[in-house]
Order: structure tokens, then C-alpha cells, then sequence
């Protein structure tokens, strides 16, 4: 019998059953951000375990509040700053250096496929889009991950969604995980892994592939995945071309990851894009989906772009389409977070920090802190978002405030309007 992705993966790295379902795999990294893993850290050094299993396998970033905003904030920071230096961990990334975690660890050639990972951290399922198994774990299998180098986990069930069609103009990545998230609900995929497999996810960049990823989990998976192939291979060729005479070679060893043609899977779900609009988030659920016209009109006090979900070249590079030659509405403020230094870098050689910026955004230094209601973008009580981040749950970027999720290309065209609408990108209009 065919294996999908997410069993062969897990298969090649079982080191013990011990009982029923529950195997424990092998790690080939532990991500590490100041916001869960000091408490994991602290807990460590109280039971007399201050140990890592393997400092090279182990990354680490500060990226949530950043630079730090108090005390706080600024004792999560050194907690993980010390113990890194302690552990001889060399690839921490700290203020100046450091990203958005779910874009700074694939940029630097961290994520491999076939690769095992876990953080604390729900949107590691990002990395997925590598072919790569990579899940959120709480903080007793982060402090295991840590000592051991293992973690336990269910035989993998996956549901693959088979994106078909053409994408229309003016429709992205974003709009298709949102579409997928509406068609079978926030607990649609619970306890399994989403591979996300078609013609459209092929014809798919990293970028994209990563977005789509990334809010596997708000549909309840434990990883969203992503076959590998030459676009994979193509972005990972500066960090592994020591290791393969050639990027067919490397392509070859790479699709033994593969799913097999009789795999054997929990569900299929086609969705067929070719009439997708863009999309907004509606209420406070990543569910709550409705096509941007049907949003047309909503009012927005601030705009955000940046994140995990959406911080990377092809996001800003969309938004700045859109907003070239134009400025924002005097009713709203804009924010822009590009995901990482090397980003935020790029972005200034295109010109694109400058439509931004002339534009009347705010441009800030790689964070998370707006998504999550920390820094950087925090909503007051009543005000509404439209924002590029992951989740609109109650109070996510502030206490009685409201999030609207949408792609970039979106937001950037909200933030001229004043209020939801279609950018004019969109064909269907």
C-alpha cells in the first residue's frame, strides 16, 4: 500500500512505539522564539535539566516583541539570550539580525524536506511548504524536544486538497487558503496534516506555497505540507548545492518524500479556483469567509501588512502594485512589517520601502508583535483592521478590536479606499 508524504516522513524517523498510536519520532530541529520558550527554558533549569540535545539543530529568534517594549518583555528576551550563549546555540538571531520566525528559519536554509520540527509555536506549519513535517507543540513536548531531540505524536492521518483551475487575476495565495478554510470549517482538518497537492499549488512560488501553509492550522491540522520540487529545489540550491552535483540530482533525492499514486488518505477535497474572488474574514472566526465585494464598504481604522502569513517579497511586492502613485486615506493609519531583515533589505533595492513610505505607511522592523496584540499595531476598543496576519479571533490584536484577514493586494487597496474593497487588480469586478 502507497504512503502519503506525512507517513513517509514520519516512518523514516520512529525511534519507539510505546503504546497504541502514540510513536515518538525523531527531531531535526527545535525552533525556538522568546515568547514560549523561556518558560520551557525556566522549567528546565528548576528540574536540574538545563541540557540541549544537539545546540546545532537547535534555532532561536527573538521576533514577537521586538525590540522589547518593557520589563517584561525585556526578561523574555534575555532569558533566551542567555541561554543560548550557555548551550553554545549558534544560530540565534537577535535584535538587528532577527525575523519573523516562520520566515527567517526557511530563509536560511533551516527547512529541508523530509525534515521533523517542532516550536511552540501553532503556525510552524508553515514549513510544510517545503515537505517537511512540522507542527506547533505546547511546552512539555518543547522542553522534550529541547532535552531529547524526540517527540510523540499520532500516526499521521492526512486530508489532501487538490487546488485546480486558473487563479484569476487579482486572486492570490492567501485567498485560496481562506477559501479552503470557509469551505470545510475551523474544524475541518482537526488532527490530521493537509497536503495541498494540483496544478495550482505547483504553479505556486515558496512564498505562496508558505502562506497556504501556514493556516493549515486554522482549520484545526497539525501540519499543512506541500510535495517538493524544482521550486523547492530552486530556492534551497545556495544551502545544499555542497551536497549535490546537481539540482536533478538534488530533485530526485527530494521526491522519494513524495506521495504514492495509491496513497491512502482520510479525504480528497477538489477546489476548484477558476471563479475564486478575493477574499475577507467576517466575524471572529478564520471561517467566517465572504468574497471582498460582499465586504465592500466596511469601514477600517488600520491596515496591516506583515506576518508570518503574508511579510514575504511576494506580499509586499502585491501590495505595492496597488498602491504606487496613490496615498492612504486620511480615516486610516497604515503599518508595514516586512518578515525579515534580508526582506525589509530587498524591498529597499526594488523601491518598494519608498511606495510604502510615500504612500503615508508606517514602516516598521521585522515583528509578530500586531498580529498577536503586542506591539507594533495594536488596535484600541471598537477600531476594525484589515489585516494580512492568520487569525480574527476576539481581541487578537487588541481588546475589542476587530480583524479582517485578506491578501495583501487587498489590504493595500483598502487602505486607499478607507474601507473593504476589491483591488483593482481583480478581473471579476
Amino acid at each position: 500500500m502507497g504512503k502519503t508524504i506525512a507517513e513517509k516522513i514520519f516512518e523514516s524517523h520512529i525511534v519507539d512505539n510505546p503504546c497504541d498510536d502514540i510513536y515518538i519520532i525523531r527531531l531535526d530541529a527545535v525552533f525556538c522564539h522568546e515568547i514560549t520558550t523561556p518558560i520551557a527554558i525556566n522549567d528546565l533549569v528548576a528540574r536540574g535539566k538545563d541540557r540541549v540535545f544537539d545546540p546545532s539543530r537547535i534555532k532561536a529568534v527573538i521576533d514577537h516583541v521586538t525590540p522589547a517594549k518593557d520589563s517584561k518583555t525585556a526578561e523574555q528576551g534575555r532569558i533566551i539570550r542567555e541561554w543560548t550563549r550557555r548551550h553554545k546555540i549558534r544560530d540565534f538571531f537577535d535584535i538587528g539580525r532577527n525575523g519573523v520566525c516562520h520566515a527567517i528559519f526557511p530563509e536560511k536554509g533551516f527547512v529541508r524536506p523530509g525534515f521533523t520540527i517542532i516550536m511552540g509555536d501553532s503556525h510552524t506549519c508553515t514549513h510544510g511548504a517545503f515537505g517537511a513535517f512540522a507542527a506547533g507543540v505546547g511546552t512539555t513536548d518543547l522542553e522534550v524536544g529541547i532535552l531529547k531531540g524526540v517527540c510523540a505524536f499520532n500516526y499521521p492521518k492526512t486530508i489532501k486538497i487538490n487546488v485546480t483551475g486558473k487563479i484569476p487575476t487579482g486572486v492570490y495565495a492567501k485567498d485560496i487558503i481562506l477559501s479552503v478554510i470557509g469551505r470545510i470549517g475551523v474544524n475541518g482538518a482537526t488532527n490530521n496534516i493537509m497536503e495541498f497537492t494540483g496544478p495550482v499549488v505547483d504553479s505556486l512560488s515558496m512564498d505562496a506555497r508558505m502562506t497556504i501553509c501556514n493556516m493549515a492550522i486554522e482549520a484545526g491540522a497539525t501540519c499543512g505540507i506541500c510535495a517538493p520540487d524544482m521550486t523547492t529545489v530552486e530556492y534551497l540550491w545556495d544551502f545544499i548545492r555542497d551536497e549535490y552535483k546537481t539540482k536533478d540530482e538534488a530533485l530526485e533525492a527530494f521526491q522519494k518524500f513524495c506521495s504514492d499514486p495509491d496513497a491512502t488518505y482520510m479525504d480528497i477535497i477538489d477546489h476548484d479556483i477558476s471563479r475564486l474572488e478575493p477574499m475577507v474574514t467576517f466575524g471572529y472566526r478564520p471561517d467566517n469567509v465572504k468574497p471582498a465585494r460582499e465586504m465592500e464598504g466596511t469601514k477600517i481604522d488600520q491596515v496591516y501588512i506583515g506576518s508570518c502569513t503574508n511579510g514575504r517579497m511576494d506580499d509586499l511586492r502585491a501590495a505595492a502594485e496597488i498602491l504606487k502613485g496613490n496615498r492612504i486615506h486620511d480615516s486610516l493609519r497604515g503599518v508595514v512589517s516586512p518578515a525579515t531583515p534580508k526582506i525589509y533589505r530587498q524591498a529597499l533595492d526594488e523601491g518598494i520601502i519608498s511606495i510604502f513610505l510615500e504612500a503615508g505607511f508606517c514602516v516598521t522592523n521585522p515583528t509578530c508583535g500586531a498580529c498577536l496584540g503586542m506591539s507594533n499595531g495594536v488596535l484600541a476598543e471598537g477600531e476594525a483592521c484589515a489585516s494580512t496576519t492568520n487569525r480574527n479571533f476576539i481581541g487578537r490584536m487588541g481588546k475589542g478590536g476587530m480583524v479582517h484577514l485578506m491578501s495583501p493586494a487587498t489590504a493595500a487597496a483598502t487602505a486607499i479606499a478607507g474601507y473593504i474593497t476589491n483591488s483593482k487588480l481583480y478581473n471579476g469586478r
